[in-house]
């Protein structure tokens, strides 16, 4: 017998050799007909994994990341064989479930067009009708690479051969369709209800330039048509929000051929950025920062010490000075190194807390870039706090709270995930275990939930991630808090303690917009170029209705403009439905209508974006009104 601990705590007794759907099967029928998948010690695994030993059990459904992942991959084989079934030369490189769906990549002679994608759902249809089992089977290295040598599958040949020695090699079949995975998948075919293939674009093998590019499928698929087109509709929604599209239309930003990757912010668009950096500036003067500015380009010789030559080298940029080696900064973590070494330190000074709107250069692949949200120059909005070792929950806790803060202003939810330790790292075990359980401890006196991503931190320490949700429910990583033991090391950081002693300081890296650009880029899809009073570039548009009221309008106008608030007067001879058409165009949240009655009454008619006619009111009072709008904001 094995004793099976279930996911409430419950444990019940076995025989030896029950498979999870078993196991699911004599909990509930109902839980049975939803199971996708098994975590199994932690561990996801097929439904028909025989358990063999005592474990902890939780049966995955669609509503769990493993349950949905199972799902999603068992898709992309649906899709691999669908695409062998019509195109039979095509090779198959690979296919993962990721995030919201699945894609599959294959060595074709052309490209796939839209109708080839209608053609490929189809005969997934039939596969899905079909019903196939999906079975597991593992060869030794030799059998393997035989098998795929046998398909004429060279990219799976290549991946066998990249495996270590003694690794597993296991396949998964699917009728005549044998693929390498190492899975985990679905019970058969069949399982799959509701997908759709979104796209195709091109892929290099194994994300290089250097190799050949490969034709990638997206697709998705769900349990229930109506999520499928659900999201769908978000899909519909997210493409109207583009925010490389509502930054031309609204003339805030763009990047050029001349350029590609280094963004250019027009005059509306600074003064949507200027708005951000000064509310930030605001509140980190009212948390006690000090800011700085730090070189874009310093010393080989700096990026040695600091451990990014030795991580990051491939991402960055270098030039010679002097017949110098210098590097572009990609961080600007050791720019507040050296500001902080410039003089000694005493434990009354601390904590320091440094912030910097930091210019960063960082090499993109051509094809990743993505408008403003992945480019190859943004600002990030660094800060460094260099405390004592009794002063890290504090410090953690105050910049949780000010990130907080400053989410609650544009609206967004968010959760947290707390990142540890990557294979690639600096550090003793005893570090990273004082560093994962600071942030840990700070996270749970705050009482938030929190998801661990396992191996996923930087380099120099762990981190907690902040992802926001947006409008249209998809979510955004951008604030972080990271904790570092390495750097103060490498830098042979100190401070003066009680004792007379020197001791090594501990230091959190922080930013709670992220990058600058991305964030704006962000708020930009989220609020659909709608901004908030507060954040639009011109906040009021005043609409005379003929030539003799704009001498009246540009009176307005400088009213409003002795307020700070940011006006623009359409005098052009058009007919007021055409200006009112284009200001709504413009999502400006406020028009003053201005004609004969509004002259003579020192009024303007209101028009809210979010209100539509709201009547006529002296200037006076509308000034008040939007002030009161925007109080506390900005």
């Amino acid at each position: 017998m094995v004793k099976v601990t279930l996911k409430d705590g419950s444990v019940i007794e076995y025989k030896k050799g029950i498979t999870a759907k078993e196991v699911a099967e004599s909990i509930s029928a109902g839980l049975a007909r939803v199971a996708l998948a098994a975590e199994i010690n932690g561990e996801v695994k097929d439904l028909g994994y025989q358990i063999n030993e005592d474990c902890s059990l939780n049966i995955l459904t669609f509503d769990s990341e493993g349950g949905r992942e199972a799902y999603r991959h068992t898709s992309s084989h649906i899709l691999a064989q669908a695409v062998k079934r019509l195109y039979p030369d095509a090779k198959l490189a690979i296919g993962p479930a990721i995030d919201n769906g699945f894609y599959y990549d294959f060595d074709v002679d052309k490209p796939f067009t839209t109708e080839d994608l209608e053609k490929i759902e189809n005969e997934m249809q039939k596969i899905i009708k079909e019903d196939l089992k999906l079975e597991r089977f593992t060869l030794p290295r030799d059998e393997a690479i035989k098998l795929m040598e046998e398909k004429g599958e060279k990219y799976k040949v290549e991946l066998i051969n990249d495996l270590p020695e003694g690794e597993t090699i296991s396949f998964y079949k699917q009728g005549e369709f044998v693929d390498l995975c190492a899975g985990p998948h679905v019970e058969s075919t069949g399982k799959v209800k509701a997908y759709k293939l979104l796209s195709v674009a091109g892929a290099y093998w194994r994300g290089s330039e250097k190799n050949k590019m490969l034709q990638r499928i997206y697709g998705t698929s769900f349990t229930k048509k109506s999520e499928l087109d659900e999201y769908l509709h978000r899909l519909e929604e997210a493409k109207k929000r583009d925010h490389r599209r509502l930054g031309r239309e609204l003339d805030l930003f763009d990047i050029y051929e001349e350029g590609p990757g280094f963004p250019f912010f027009l005059p509306k668009g600074m003064v949507l950025r200027n708005i951000l950096e000064d509310y930030w500036r605001k509140e980190h003067k009212k948390n006690n920062y000090q800011e700085i500015k730090t070189p874009i380009i310093l010393n080989e010789d700096l990026w040695h010490r600091s451990g990014h030559w030795d991580h990051y080298k491939e991402n960055m940029y270098f030039t010679k000075i002097d017949e110098g080696d210098f590097a572009i900064k990609p961080m600007n973590c050791p720019g507040g190194m050296l500001v902080y070494k410039r003089k000694l330190h005493s434990y009354r000074d601390l904590p320091q807390r440094i912030a910097e709107l930091g210019l960063v250069h960082r090499h993109e692949l051509s094809g990743a870039l993505h408008g403003l949200m992945r480019v190859r120059c943004f600002t990030q909005d660094d800060a460094h706090i260099f405390m004592t070792p009794d002063q890290v929950k504090d410090e953690v806790l105050g910049v949780i709270n000010m990130i907080d803060s400053f989410y609650k202003v544009f609206g967004f939810k968010y959760h947290v995930e707390l990142s540890t330790r990557p294979e690639d790292s600096m550090g003793t075990d005893e570090q990273w275990d004082l560093a994962i359980n600071s942030l840990k401890d700070a996270l749970e006196t705050k009482g938030m939930e929190y998801k661990i991503n396992e191996g996923d931190g930087a380099f120099y320490g762990p981190k907690i991630d902040f992802h926001l949700e947006d409008s249209i429910g998809r979510t955004w990583q951008c604030g972080t808090i990271q904790l570092d033991f390495q750097m103060p090391e490498r830098f042979d950081l100190t401070y003066v303690g009680p004792d007379g002693e020197r001791h090594r300081p501990v230091m959190i890296h922080r930013v709670v917009f992220g990058s600058i650009e991305r964030f704006i880029a962000i708020l930009t899809e989220h609020y659909a170029g709608a901004f908030p009073t507060w954040l639009s570039p011109v906040q009021v548009k005043i609409l005379p209705l003929i030539d003799k009221h704009v001498e009246y309008a540009l009176k307005v106008q400088k009213e409003l403009k002795d307020k700070g608030i940011r006006v623009e007067v359409d005098a052009r001879n058009e007919k007021i439905g055409y200006k009112i058409r284009e200001a709504r165009l413009e999502r400006v949240p406020y028009m003053l209508v201005i004609g004969d009655k509004e002259l003579e009454n020192n009024a303007v008619a209101v028009r809210s974006r979010k209100d539509g006619d709201i009547g006529t009111m002296p200037v006076s009072e509308f000034i008040e009104k939007i002030l009161e709008e925007v109080e506390g904001l900005i």
